[in-house]
């Protein structure tokens, strides 16, 4: 299998690799005329994501008393919304969304409340993956961890056991998520000992959360928290762990150890084109643009799509379907010498070629 990523490869690569860094730098300066977002075109996408969200809600507490399956399916949607809104606060962190770089910041805010995702802490961590991306020896928060074949060779059994299970669909795409956003946004992992603005945020964000729940549930009962606020809140951390997962795993991704790593280059070729029908692209706000918005991070979302259609080679560049991002599941491993995500089997006949 052999995907969009070597699309990119042929576009970008030169003579030398001094000449492909150039190229992906000499893109920021193309892509820093669609930085600027439009304060009313910023205002309306957060109303059509908001005011669903809030009647789709409303809808769905209502529906409890007509059937229970209706209330799920639209807890369907909710879900899609929350991805949504979610890729609203992930723009507000780059302060894409609003020039103002304080409205940003309380927008995602509350937004995080919506998403159950503490602001600070998470634009923190975030950071740190847009700033490490594709740099094999910086992997760390906010990263779908992936070792090398190398790597995966000097592990015990035990070990590599435990690294299957890791990466495995079910592990990854359904009990990681549900753990990242129910229990471990709670606290300020990973910045336990950073300050007192990262417990604000997490203790903040929880006691607005555990208000609103308490709220629901005196009015409403149990029923509205597990048919609505849960599956709703699930649904949306799978959908969203799946798409960062495909922004970054498949074949012709780009790593590199630290010597070789450059920031620019990493951020082009080591994110996806995800290809996917316009509804989707409304509901993940054209995150799915990723190569795009790695390279230049302030740039909102809904500017994307027209740098596609200004410069069809970014369009063609990095292209993923669905298939293939399905299909991608099982590439688990990185190859340094072939310079490609690899699957077990691949990475055991490579081990004993050596």
């Amino acid at each position: 299998m052999k995907q969009g990523g070597s699309n990119m490869n042929k576009v970008f690569e030169t003579s030398d690799d001094a000449d492909r860094v150039r190229s992906a730098r000499e893109w920021i300066k193309v892509l820093a005329t669609y930085r600027t977002p439009s304060y009313g075109r910023s205002i309306f996408e957060l109303c059509v994501t908001i005011f669903p969200f809030v009647a789709l809600w409303a809808l769905a507490w209502w529906a409890l008393s007509v059937s229970y399956w209706l209330t799920l399916a639209i807890s369907v949607v909710i879900g899609g919304l929350i991805v949504r809104l979610f890729a609203i606060q992930h723009d507000c962190g780059h302060a894409s969304f609003f020039e103002n770089r304080q409205v940003a910041d309380w927008v995602g805010r509350a937004l995080g409340i919506l998403t159950v995702t503490p602001y600070d802490v998470w634009r923190r961590s975030h950071a740190i993956h847009h700033s490490a991306s594709g740099n094999l020896e910086r992997q760390g928060m906010g990263d779908i961890h992936t070792l090398t074949v190398r790597e995966y060779r000097e592990l015990s059994g035990r070990d590599q056991w435990l690294y299957r299970l890791y990466r495995s669909p079910f592990v990854l795409f359904i009990l990681a998520p549900s753990y990242l956003f129910l229990l471990q946004n709670r606290l300020p992992i990973g910045f336990m000992g950073a300050g007192i603005k990262y417990w604000t945020s997490a203790m903040g964000t929880n006691a607005l959360i555990a208000a609103i729940l308490g709220t629901i549930y005196y009015f409403g009962g149990l029923e509205p928290l597990l048919l609505i606020f849960l599956p709703s809140t699930i649904i949306a951390a799978s959908l969203g762990v799946w798409l960062f997962y495909v922004q970054h795993q498949f074949e012709d991704t780009h790593w590199d150890r630290e010597e070789d790593w450059d920031i620019h280059e990493a951020a082009l070729e080591g994110s996806s084109h995800y290809v996917l029908p316009g509804v989707l692209n409304w509901f993940s706000a054209n995150i799915a643009i990723h190569h795009v918005h790695h390279l230049y991070a302030r740039i909102p979302f809904y500017r994307l799509p027209d740098i596609l259609r200004d410069h069809p080679v970014l369009a063609e560049a990095q292209r993923l379907t669905i298939k293939e991002s399905i299909q991608g599941v099982k590439l688990n491993l990185w190859d340094e010498a072939e310079r490609r995500l690899v699957t077990y089997k691949q990475a055991k006949a490579t081990i004993a070629a050596e």
